[in-house]
């Protein structure tokens, strides 16, 4: 459940809360049913302990009112929602890696779609995943279930103009990698440079001439005759693991 007001999201349940706390998942605090202090419970308060989350005590009315729909057992935490991050942010990101590159979405506008990239990329270890900030999906609650954690672990950047944001990663020494089904390059055969960005078209339209323009290169992903295209988040996973395979030592 999201509470829009405090930017947060609460979880109830004893499995769902030891999980959340085993994670690097940033949790505000630990809730417990006044009388909740013995038995499994101690090991929910020695974790967060452990992580310096505040515990505190409340009744199981309270409890009940935040989760209605919840069978919480007397117990909840509260986990800080992911931001997206700034444009102006998304240097000083890149920065902190030896190797860094990113996933751009070119107008994904399914938030369930944006949620399986995320989680893909999360997987593949990207450092960025970049989007528009108009015509595209945002970081919402549905975004974020999809993801499974994996909106904590990769940053979120809304840039303003996406073409622009290419232009100004190409001037930083990237280049731009384009999925693009119709082209004759093939994702398999194609030597992938680094850093690297990639980009992934919409639902509708795929790549956008405007932005396919601004790629150094256009890849397709070949498929058995009389399969047109993939899903985006399909798409976006085949070509994110298809790098880590070549930048393994053993490829």
């Amino acid at each position: 459940m999201t509470d829009a007001t405090n930017d947060i999201e609460r979880i109830g349940g004893f499995h769902a809360v030891a999980s959340a706390l085993e994670t690097d998942r940033p949790i505000r605090r630990l809730w417990l049913a006044e009388g909740r202090y013995h038995g499994r419970y101690e090991q929910l308060v020695a974790e967060a302990e452990a992580r310096g989350v505040a515990v505190e005590t409340t009744s199981m009315k309270r409890l009940d009112a935040w989760l209605p729909e919840v069978r919480h057992q007397g117990c909840m935490v509260e986990v800080a929602l992911p931001r997206a991050y700034r444009e102006s942010e998304l240097g000083e990101l890149l920065g902190k890696v030896d190797t860094p590159w990113v996933l751009a979405l070119d107008q994904v506008q399914d938030p369930h779609n944006l949620g399986a990239c995320l989680r893909s990329a999360a997987a593949a270890g990207v450092t960025a995943v970049i989007a528009p900030r108009k015509r595209a999906a945002g970081l919402t609650a549905a975004a974020r279930k999809v993801a499974a954690g994996a909106a904590e672990r990769v940053p979120f950047v809304v840039v303003t103009n996406l073409s622009r944001a290419l232009d100004r990663l190409k001037n930083e020494g990237f280049w731009v990698v384009g999925l693009d089904g119709e082209s004759e390059q093939s994702l398999y055969t194609t030597a992938l440079p680094s850093p690297l960005v990639w980009v992934a078209g919409g639902e509708q339209s795929g790549l956008r001439e405007l932005t396919a323009r601004h790629c150094d290169l256009r890849v397709s992903i070949p498929m058995t005759s009389g399969i047109e295209s993939l899903n985006v988040s399909v798409a976006a996973a085949v070509a994110l693991f298809e790098t880590v395979r070549q930048r393994s030592p053993n490829a």
